[in-house]
């Protein structure tokens, strides 16, 4: 093939001139006139070629300048407004829009451009923007317009590759095709309510835009969301072949037609709509339930789909929780970026202790391509952490192949003879203060001396647990929450002896095994463990008082809790959660629940022993129906406001840098309400006059537990 990169000048037609990137990438933002006049293009780049069949095809690649990542923002669209101006349907045999970096196509739209909007109306002139963009590039008929799809291709960039008429993926493991926008509170806002719904089944399109997952190559292909899946070698040629009008589309079935009338619409709603409810509140999260008031009232195929689309958009943006779902999102960004500290790679991890929490570290670490050698007394200790293995690896990878690859990667240890060879060895003992120290003493003498040596406890200060080695600059907190699989924050815990390099490697392992690190000062209970255990305290007075279980925990998921305190703590372990409380008991002054001590004493451990303060069935509690409807709004706070008080003395103690990353921990760590963007977020949203209120109410009825902390008044003074 031939191939012509075009050279920048102020002609009208790429074919006849070109725009190129300009070098340097310093200018400021262009104006759309800007854009027009002077062809001010450095975020994509363009080329001609003559494919085989001597036909010319013009080639437009994303590049965003000075980013990892493609996102879409104003300056992004304004320059491909200018190409598609350019672009010429008579002079050209196609138009391919792909990516110029190896990470991906494109992430969706900049994030930090939404979180630094002066406001709603401002981000509407983005949202509009993108419509006109898009619009554009549907509009042309002439000639195939073809999306090339590699590595992820979310929220705005799969609306950008909908509005072409084709969309070819490349089969990698990286290659994920979704629409994501509701965990941001809204919906596809560039045509993607319409587009989406035209390109495949409506009940494919409604749960990737209510659930926000992704979905890969092959999955894609058999939805209709592209038309061709090829591996890359043979990507030239797939291109070739849609270009000469060879190119095939999934055909729409009778019952995917059946789905988009109004009749089938309103039926389908209501299974929808219950679905949702069990799952969000409306009052906390209305996007959802104003996706699935668009497919009742509209569909795809209405009039003026679009502009409904972009009014949905608007009344979305108004709401408080949009903003604190941006806020969020920045939150995960932040913490991801702590694993760029250090370019540190490993390859095998040592688990020592193959309990649950032991079990499922290790076997993690091998989902995510680690070799592990796992440490147990006895193949019996063993065995329970390898069949688990099996089952999250034939659920994560759905290939046999694969499977059976990553169980070759989880190696039993009964000698602890990977110890030696280790990059990384993690400690997942029992919470035994002489039992870690015995083993940490055994590691250093026989770690590589520049392997990461970690102990996971959940409660124990790092000076404690080093008490026997020779360097305790070594030693470092990883600490994960159960379950591991799919709780995303782990704590990288130091102290004044950790050396800095270290942290700065566990945060990238932690990164490598995609998930999110947060560093903590050590102290009894870190961030996490220490602000859940007043929350799960309440939880247990309230039952001391006579309040049903169920009762209890409606009363936290009503605020937005994931889990309610009583299930929590079945699903942790009572066992663990005595451990952990005796131990903070020491440091501060937390009374231990009698019932919980009765319910360990008796073997009645939670979830992992069929019964704890709930039965378990298939792991999931039995629970009498109707009391999700009993709980009182002062039961809410009791449970809540104990959380928050926490978190205020860890802010003012400074265990963490920065109120920022208090928010982010106990997002992620203990599923603190995602809406309110965070414990000390919604301290501010509310006001502290009005959280000093509830706090002086609630003291003066239930007692000194809920005097609020001197952290309010730094909340106060910032």
């Amino acid at each position: 093939m031939t191939e012509t990169v075009l050279q920048s000048n102020k002609s009208t037609s790429i074919n006849e001139t070109s725009v190129t990137r300009k070098t340097g990438c310093s200018m400021n933002q262009s104006t759309v006139q800007d854009a027009k006049n002077e062809n001010q293009i450095k975020n994509w780049y363009v080329k001609q070629e003559k494919n085989s069949a001597n036909k010319t095809v013009t080639w437009f690649f994303i590049d965003k300048c000075e980013s990892s990542a493609n996102s879409m923002n104003t300056e992004v669209l304004l320059e491909l407004e200018t190409l598609l101006n350019q672009f010429d349907e008579s002079k050209s045999n196609g138009l391919v829009i792909a990516s110029g970096k190896s990470s991906g196509f494109i992430a969706g739209a900049d994030i930090h451009s939404l979180r630094q909007a002066k406001g709603p109306d401002e981000i509407m002139d983005f949202i509009r923007l993108g419509h006109r963009v898009y619009d554009k590039l549907a509009a042309i008929k002439q000639v195939p317009t073809i999306a090339l799809i590699s590595g992820f291709c979310l929220g705005g960039g799969m609306e950008l590759a909908l509005a072409c008429k084709y969309r070819i993926a490349v089969d990698t493991p990286k290659t994920r095709l979704g629409v994501p926008e509701v965990m941001l509170g809204i919906h596809p806002g560039w045509g993607g309510t319409v587009r989406l719904g035209r390109a495949v089944n409506q009940l494919n399109a409604m749960d990737l835009m209510l659930t926000g997952r992704g979905v890969r190559a092959k999955q894609a292909k058999r939805m209709g969301l592209v038309d061709a899946v090829v591996p890359e070698r043979v990507v030239s040629e797939a291109v070739a072949s849609f270009v000469d009008g060879k190119g095939r589309k999934k055909k729409a079935s009778f019952w995917d037609k059946l789905q988009v009338t109004s009749p089938m619409r309103q039926l389908l709603a209501i299974p929808m709509r219950r679905q949702v409810q069990k799952k969000v509140n409306e009052k906390h999260y209305p996007a959802p339930f104003a996706i699935i008031d668009w497919f009742k009232k509209y569909g795809p195929y209405a009039k003026n789909g679009l502009n409904i689309e972009m009014e949905s958009i608007n009344k979305l943006l108004q709401h408080d929780t949009t903003k604190q779902l941006v806020q969020v999102f920045y939150l995960r960004e932040h913490l991801k970026n702590q694993a760029k500290a250090s370019d540190a790679k490993f390859k095998h991890l040592h688990v020592i202790g193959a309990g649950v929490m032991g079990g499922d570290i290790a076997n993690w670490a091998v989902a995510n391509g680690m070799t592990v050698t796992l440490q147990d007394r006895s193949p019996e200790s063993l065995s329970p952490a390898i069949g688990r293995a099996h089952k999250l690896f034939q659920r994560k990878f759905k290939d046999r192949l694969l499977a059976r690859d990553a169980m070759d990667r989880l190696i039993p240890d009964l000698e602890g003879d990977g110890l030696k060879k280790a990059d990384i060895i993690i400690e997942a003992a029992f919470e035994n203060l002489d039992v870690k120290r015995e083993i940490f003493k055994n590691v250093e003498e026989n770690a590589k001396p520049d392997a990461i040596i970690a102990t996971n406890t959940s409660s124990f200060p790092l000076n404690e647990i080093s008490a026997n080695m020779n360097n305790p600059e070594r030693l470092v907190g990883i600490h994960f929450f159960n379950p591991v699989s799919k709780m995303p924050l782990v704590e990288v815990i130091y102290n004044e002896q950790t050396s800095q390099d270290v942290v700065n490697k566990s945060h990238a392992f932690v990164g490598q095994i995609d998930k999110l690190g947060l560093s903590v000062k050590s102290s009894p209970g870190f961030l996490v463990n220490r602000v859940l255990m007043p929350f799960l305290n309440e939880g247990m007075i309230l039952m001391e008082e006579g309040v049903d279980v169920a009762v209890i925990d409606a009363a936290a998921k009503d605020f937005g809790m994931p889990m309610g305190p009583v299930e929590l703590a079945d699903t942790v372990g009572l066992d663990v959660c005595l451990s952990v409380a005796k131990n903070l008991a020491t440091h501060y002054d937390i009374k231990i629940p009698e019932i919980l001590s009765e319910k360990v004493k008796n073997g009645k451990l939670g979830v992992k022993s069929g019964e704890g303060f709930y039965k378990y069935q298939k792991g999931k509690a039995i629970k009498p129906k109707g009391s999700n409807a009993k709980h009182s709004d002062d039961m809410t706070n009791r449970l809540v406001f104990r959380l928050l008080n926490e978190t205020l003395a860890c802010y003012r103690e400074g265990l963490v840098a920065s109120s920022d990353d208090v928010d982010a921990g106990l997002i992620f760590g203990a599923g603190f309400a995602p809406y309110t963007g965070g414990p000390l977020q919604y301290i501010k949203s509310k006001g502290v006059e009005s959280i000093a209120s509830t706090f002086d109410d609630l003291s003066s009825r239930y007692g000194e537990r809920f005097k609020p902390d001197e952290g309010l008044k730094l909340i106060s003074a910032e």
